[in-house]
């Protein structure tokens, strides 16, 4: 078992997507947004799960807007285009599923679902 405790994880002040597991079932995302950063347009290969963690944030999608706050979960398709405001600081978890979806990486490049990025990991508790 491994554990992580999301509102204890010191924030860095920037909007550096900290990987915290990666697996091919699952990848676990933390981010960290201060009031007004945005995630533009985008869309993903993966089916996403996104949980407000604390703060306040604004979706967008489809031409439908929406403001979630801390303790709302959210679901997308693969494929589905959305974007996503921080209203006030703000902490979203983003769940990625299968890790990783097929075309997420360009051909040539290494799909290892369990590759962690050095500078974005955050250890479990108790390691």
């Amino acid at each position: 078992m491994e554990r992580w405790h999301l509102p204890s994880i010191a924030a860095t002040g920037k909007r550096e997507p900290r990987v915290l597991f990666s697996r091919p079932e699952c990848r676990a995302i933390l981010i960290d947004l201060n009031a007004g950063d945005e995630l533009g347009d985008h869309r993903l290969h993966e089916s996403a799960v996104v949980e407000v963690v604390a703060g306040k944030v604004g979706l967008e999608m489809e031409g439908h807007g929406v403001e979630c706050d801390a303790g709302t979960l959210l679901t997308f398709a693969p494929g589905e285009t959305r974007s996503l405001r921080a209203l006030q600081s703000s902490r979203i978890l983003l769940l990625l599923s299968p890790w990783p979806g097929k075309g997420h990486f360009p051909a040539g490049e290494d799909p290892d679902p369990e590759r962690l990025p050095a500078q974005a990991t955050v250890p479990p508790l108790g390691s």
